[in-house]
């Protein structure tokens, strides 16, 4: 509720039916003053019935104030947000540019070997790559702010979906000497669903594992099935996600600072586990995160309907 400062009408005294703790709100440039209030008040039957109407149409202006205050605090952030977002993009552009435009200096002079020019071509080759993934990390953004995912379902062994998300991130994982603990049930989990989309979900909870867990860390991927759903569980002995952070880690382009600062690599643009959330509802499923705090891990379980 907005209190605004009580004041006397113009002749010094107030509408005799209206109680004490009112709330008054100037309407006109005469200095017209409307007491009004949003409790009941018992001798409400006793009321001109234009006293009744002015003190319902300041309500009225109270709810209407409250909600301009919460809508003009909305825009501010969002505001606030795009701007942040909107450098870190260009600040994740702009790394990549920089050792390219550093080969292509070092590719201007004669006299290079095949060794060092394939050392210079799989440096452009690794930061086109790395600019590659940002773009589609930007799209996919705005696939989820659109709700525009589109999945193409069919039977799939979901083993061979989280092999495949392995492939793509035990290079990074072996660079950094991280072992990776691999349970898998001993019968077939299948579900329905589509396998690209689904790889994409483990293969984004297992690189932010790597990326934020130490050299020589511990990581898991625990594939289970009970009562007809499987529960896939991603878990790490790294670094964690503070208590501010949890509650909205799946929220589009939010960070958590602290494990920001702790990863090695870029920390992105905080569109992964938007996307992952997204495309785990899409197939039926849940996804949850848990943390014990600084420096004791975090897991994440995703939990979809089998077949």
């Amino acid at each position: 509720m907005v209190n605004f400062p009580e004041q006397a009408g113009p002749a010094g005294a107030r509408p005799p039916a209206l109680i004490e703790g009112r709330e008054a709100m100037r309407v006109d440039a005469s200095e017209q003053l409307l007491f009004a209030s949003l409790q009941p008040d018992h001798g409400e039957d006793a009321l001109d019935p234009r006293l009744r109407d002015l003190r319902e149409a300041n309500a009225q202006l109270v709810i209407a104030a409250l909600t301009a205050q919460e809508l003009e605090a909305k825009a501010e952030h969002a505001h606030t947000q795009q701007i942040r977002f909107l450098a870190m993009v260009a600040h994740e552009l702009r790394n990549p540019l920089t050792p390219i435009r550093t080969v292509s200096l070092l590719l201007n002079h004669a006299g290079l070997d095949k060794p060092q020019l394939a050392r210079l071509q799989g440096i452009i080759e690794r930061q086109v790559a790395h600019i590659s993934r940002l773009i589609d990390d930007l799209l996919d953004g705005s696939r989820v702010s659109a709700g525009k995912f589109q999945l193409k379902r069919q039977p799939i062994e979901l083993a061979e979906v989280l092999d495949a998300a392995v492939q793509m991130c035990k290079p990074a994982m072996d660079k950094r000497l991280q072992r990776l603990a691999v349970s898998l049930p001993l019968g077939p989990v299948r579900i329905e669903g589509d396998a690209v989309r689904l790889t994409q979900v483990f293969s984004n909870l297992l690189d932010n594992a790597s990326k934020y867990t130490p050299d020589g860390g511990e990581i898991q991927l625990i594939l289970e099935q009970q009562e007809g759903m499987a529960t896939v569980k991603v878990a790490d002995n790294g670094v964690g996600i503070s208590a501010m952070a949890l509650p909205c880690i799946f929220d589009l382009f939010v960070q958590d600072a602290t494990a920001s600062a702790f990863a090695q690599t870029s920390p992105g643009l905080g569109i992964g586990l938007a996307v992952v959330r997204e495309l785990v509802e899409a197939h039926g499923g849940n996804v949850v995160a848990t943390s014990q705090g600084r420096n004791l891990g975090s897991e994440f379980v995703v939990t979809l309907p089998g077949i």
